[in-house]
């Protein structure tokens, strides 16, 4: 990670740090020269694609990139409110040569992110945001800017919505239909609270929606991927099928049964790698994992006879394997998941429809298709720091750590990482019962807490 790109892009408190009108507008600069210099040799005018989820500060954000872009003799394409996936979908499909997303992803309103992808529909190689991290931080930037018969035009694209739900319903068979089956989506007040419904809908299925009023402030406030009490209540109470839950950026996914019984990522993967691998669409027997990845998945990999490849965290390092590998699935614990089969990023709404297709092919209710994978019980606890130094390089934590694997030998493991995008230190523990995990995970947030907090 450098000085403003971390794991997932830029991201911060809005209108704080690296996440100001003025940051905003110096990235949009930076980004738009390096998108000149290839339109240098063909003699063409560069293009890059603006969207944003519903946050408050997406407005500032929006129109500061807008002002910096067009001010290097860049043109830009307004998207509006939209998820992730569908930027990396338009920047590919209309040739654009970037797609900046403005969202903080899961976190809460008052955070806000800048994700960037390249004209190939892919995230920013690292050396591409190192050189905009180069022209921003040294103040090259400031001395570099078209003249005015040059700068650049801003105008929206009203049919952005349209093209993306043609896409995600492009992922679902032609023969089948989602008639009958009964589904509840909880949009997280976010970027999915339009297109979501619709692309349900227009599949055939008996559509009920929660969480799709956002007003700048209520994105993932106790609802979507990461809260899914109130779409666990609304399945039992409808009788539903099944329940989606996605992201404020709607690149990832988590699932309830028909019981009301939540599905996390690992369970989610573990279905669809045994349909991919039951059609023959399992590329090479592979799927990509990650650190974070339940025990649980792997046991139920093993037994399908799948190989599993693991990565560190986050959805980069994800596709990153998955393309080395040639895989065609992969993905997260936390509901990220990759088809790349169907796109070149992670896509909340292209996984939920691929889990109702299985589920609609099956012919059996979700809580079945579930018994793919048994997880272990896993707790996992967050723990606001002051400092990030290396783990290994703090004795009194790997002590703990130590003693703590000594006590779950074989039955069990721990983790524990600092995230990627917050000042925060992740505690994970898997173990044989919830008492010993849950006994663990907490002595070991102590210890955390007492030396890092």
């Amino acid at each position: 990670m450098g000085k403003l790109f971390g794991t997932d892009g830029i991201r911060g408190m809005a209108n704080e740090g690296n996440m100001t009108a003025e940051m905003a507008l110096q990235v949009g600069r930076a980004l738009a020269y390096t998108c000149k210099e290839y339109h240098r040799e063909h003699g063409t005018r560069p293009r890059i694609i603006i969207g944003k989820d519903t946050r408050l500060s997406g407005y500032m954000l929006e129109n500061a990139l807008t002002a910096g872009i067009t001010s290097m003799g860049v043109d830009v394409l307004l998207l509006g409110p939209i998820p992730t996936p569908a930027v990396a979908f338009i920047t590919q499909s209309m040739r654009a040569d970037a797609g900046i997303m403005i969202s903080a992803s899961h976190n809460p309103y008052f955070d806000n992110g800048i994700k960037i992808f390249g004209r190939t529909g892919y995230k920013l190689p690292d050396e591409m945001e190192a050189e905009i991290e180069e022209l921003v931080l040294s103040g090259r930037i400031n001395n570099i800017r078209a003249v005015a018969m040059e700068v650049g035009k801003a105008k929206r694209i009203d049919d952005a919505m349209g093209r993306y739900i043609e896409f995600c319903k492009n992922t679902f068979p032609d023969d089948l239909t989602l008639d009958g089956m009964k589904v509840v989506l909880d949009c997280s007040n976010g970027a999915t609270y339009k297109c979501a419904p619709l692309i349900f809908s227009e599949l055939g299925a008996d559509v009920t929606t929660i969480h799709a009023s956002p007003d700048g402030m209520n994105i993932n406030e106790n609802c979507g991927s990461q809260h899914t009490q109130d779409l666990q209540t609304k399945v039992k109470g409808l009788n539903a099928d099944i329940g989606l839950a996605f992201d404020g950026d709607g690149d990832r996914l988590i699932a309830v049964d028909e019981t009301g019984a939540e599905l996390t990522g690992d369970q989610i993967m573990a279905i669809c790698a045994q349909a991919y691998k039951d059609s023959g669409d399992l590329k090479n027997n592979l799927v990509v994992a990650t650190v974070m990845s339940n025990v649980g998945f792997h046991a139920a990999m093993r037994e399908l006879d799948v190989e599993v490849e693991v990565a560190g965290v986050g959805d980069r390092l994800v596709l990153e394997l998955m393309k080395q590998k040639d895989a065609v699935l992969g993905g997260e614990d936390s509901g990220h998941m990759i088809f790349l089969d169907c796109h070149t990023t992670g896509d909340g709404i292209v996984s939920a429809l691929k889990l109702v297709n299985t589920l609609k092919q099956s012919g059996a209710n979700l809580s079945e298709l579930a018994k793919v994978m048994t997880p272990f019980p896993q707790k996992l606890i967050n723990i606001d720091v002051n400092e990030k130094p290396p783990i290994e390089e703090v004795p009194a934590l790997m002590a703990a750590i130590q003693e703590a694997e000594a006590e779950l030998g074989e039955d069990g493991r721990v983790l524990i990482r600092y995230s990627g995008t917050q000042p925060m230190c992740r505690v994970m523990v898997e173990g044989p019962t919830e008492d010993q995990t849950n006994a663990i995970a907490e002595r070991l947030a102590g210890v955390v807490t007492e030396v890092l907090g």
